[in-house]
């Protein structure tokens, strides 16, 4: 394992990419155990379906530092909740509970730091905490200053929903912060109007009014993306963050479903840059571990064994490096280098779509400027699920029926099916994934159902398939260019 700018020697073993027996079956036993405790593969439009009828947000606190017992350290918690209470007759209360204890610690990770200032800037991030069932609940936080002279604390306004939206909550938080600058009592008159508001539907706008003391009456209008798959995702922090070829070796790294750890010196990089990478893995789903900010307190978290997506904050890296973590990727998302690599990352994708991932990124701008509505969004979205269509976009055609009506992969057939051999190759390691047997549980499981986006496009490749030209990087291109309309709808 690599470490950069580190005079420490590694103990921990290169990993080959093919893996070792010992390692394979390791891998092999916890993919059973997991699929076995979790029956059903969690999808994003499944998830989707669930939420219709529910509350925009469940609950809304807000997080202070307090002095704790001994020494002049500041401990954070919840110094105000709206409702006050959760519903007694919920079957989940108990871990409701249990996660509402631990927003603290992810609202202010680094607490042991904080010190009364005359001058911090607002900043918005946000997190995710899933329950002892996997639903999730995404927590979206801005930290202020509270209105006041002299050096103050801050605190944190933290929402926590079932819906994955970040730019609808952030819109939120910044009208709940511009009440709190006139009066806290003005907060939650507006988040009970925010509550009472219905669950919009992809595509649609709700208005929320409250009445704001000088101003009058003001309406508040949010609306949700048409596409739910990128409502809490920011490509274009990633893309500042990191250049294209270390962003695709780190997209490489999690398709193997390895440890990734994020550093950054703000929350709203860590928290921006994790969702965004996960979601370029659609249309698989991470099925595993993943925290935007791991609080300092918790950093041992990282030794798991398991596979993890995790971000710290800057100053949490020299206790990081000190850590026995094995097989891990350390990114610094501030200086766009990997300060902790196994050292094959550049090697794992099958070379020509990797290349052709790599050109269509490194001219989006240009190819943005050709089409006068594209969203960078669509482009990105497009061009990965475009790499995972010539990737396994033909599993249809290896899929048969079984005794009992149900559907089954002819795995074997579906590798070695594919014409390149460098796909192969790598399918022989992905196929071992959680991600991917998981995936293939869906479909074989699935009657019927809605159509996303890869669904769209798989179909679109199995019409012309078998294509005997053009091959690689240009059939790559091509399939991308065809889909260039669609880059137009929002």
């Amino acid at each position: 394992m690599k470490r950069s700018g580190s005079s420490r020697q590694a103990h921990y073993h290169n990993l080959p990419l093919h893996c070792g027996c010992l390692a394979g079956s390791r891998r092999s036993v916890y993919i059973q155990s997991t699929l076995k405790r979790r029956p059903g593969y969690r999808t994003l439009e499944r998830d989707l379906i669930q939420l219709q009828q529910q509350q925009l947000f469940q609950i809304f606190v807000v997080v202070s530092l307090r002095k704790g017992s001994s020494g002049n350290a500041y401990s954070p918690e919840i110094t105000q909740q709206f409702p006050k209470m959760f519903e007694k007759s919920s079957r989940h209360s108990r871990d409701a509970e249990d996660r509402l204890k631990a927003i603290p610690k992810f609202c202010f990770p680094d607490s042991q730091d904080w010190r009364p200032s005359a001058d911090v800037p607002s900043e918005t991030f946000s997190f995710v905490l899933t329950g002892e069932d996997g639903s999730r609940w995404f927590c979206y936080c801005r930290k202020i200053l509270p209105s006041g002279k002299g050096k103050r604390l801050p605190e944190v306004h933290c929402i926590v929903s079932k819906l994955g939206c970040f730019n609808l909550f952030a819109k939120i938080l910044e009208e709940v912060e511009r009440r709190r600058e006139i009066s806290p009592a003005l907060v939650y008159p507006f988040m009970r109007s925010v509550m009472e508001a219905p669950f919009p539907a992809p595509g649609r706008t709700i208005t929320v009014k409250s009445f704001l003391p000088g101003a009058g009456s003001e309406v508040l209008t949010l609306c949700r993306p048409v596409d739910s798959r990128l409502e809490h995702v920011d490509f274009e922090s990633l893309l500042q963050c990191l250049s294209v070829g270390k962003l695709l070796q780190v997209f490489a790294s999690l398709l193997l479903e390895r440890r990734v750890i994020f550093i950054a010196d703000k929350l709203s990089v860590l928290s921006r840059c994790g969702h965004a990478v996960l979601a370029l893995l659609y249309p698989f789903t991470w099925q595993h571990t993943f925290v935007p900010v791991l609080p300092a307190s918790m950093l041992d978290i990282s030794c798991s064994p398991t596979p993890f997506l995790m971000g710290a904050l800057a100053p949490c890296l020299p206790q990081l490096l000190e850590l026995p973590i094995e097989e891990v990727l350390i990114v610094d998302l501030c200086a766009d280098k990997f300060v902790v690599q196994l050292g094959d990352e550049d090697c794992i994708l099958p070379s020509k779509l990797q290349a052709a991932l790599q050109q269509i990124l490194e001219e989006r701008d240009d190819l943005l400027r050709q089409e006068d509505q594209a969203e960078l969004s669509s482009l990105v979205s497009e061009a990965f699920v475009r790499f995972f269509v010539e990737l396994v976009g033909h599993y249809p055609l290896h899929m048969v029926e079984t005794s009992n009506g149900g559907k089954e992969l002819q795995r074997d057939s579906f590798r070695k099916s594919h014409p390149s051999r460098g796909v192969r190759q790598f399918l022989q390691l992905f196929m071992d994934t959680q991600m991917f047997a998981g995936f293939i549980q869906d479909k074989e499981l699935r009657k019927g159902g809605g159509k996303g986006l890869f669904e769209v496009r798989t179909a679109e490749y199995l019409d012309s398939y078998p294509e005997p030209e053009p091959s690689g990087v240009n059939k790559f291109l091509k399939g991308l260019g065809n889909k260039m309309k669609f880059l137009q709808i929002k």
